[in-house]
């Protein structure tokens, strides 16, 4: 099962969602602002991507900006802030049984579909 993190609003993730619907594959969309990650679902997507939390950030975004962009953080720390505040992870992602892709470029999501 194909699991997307999805927020509507957002062209790349509307994108990485009609592909996914194309691969013909069982899949499930999870709109993470609507219905927000847990730090521990964060750790293990993040797992998954296998990358470090700082590449899951959204650093662009206003609250990222205005609140932590000079701050030291710690990997916890990161992922706490990405719990809060949802906005800032990195749309989308998609995950299967075994890895996980941000879809950034949308090409990105054919190396798991």
């Amino acid at each position: 099962m194909i699991t997307i993190y999805h927020n509507t609003r957002c062209r790349k993730s509307r994108e990485g969602l009609e592909m996914v619907k194309n691969s013909g594959q069982d899949y499930r969309v999870r709109e993470y602002l609507k219905v927000p990650l847990t730090e521990e679902e964060i750790s293990a997507l993040i797992e998954k991507l296998n990358i470090s939390p700082i590449q899951l950030v959204r650093k662009n975004e206003k609250i990222w900006k205005e609140n932590y962009k000079d701050k030291d953080l710690s990997d916890r720390e990161l992922i706490a802030i990405m719990a809060k505040n949802p906005r800032l992870i990195q749309r989308p992602v998609v995950e299967n049984q075994e890895k996980a892709v941000i879809g950034r470029p949308p090409s990105t999501i054919e190396e798991i579909l």
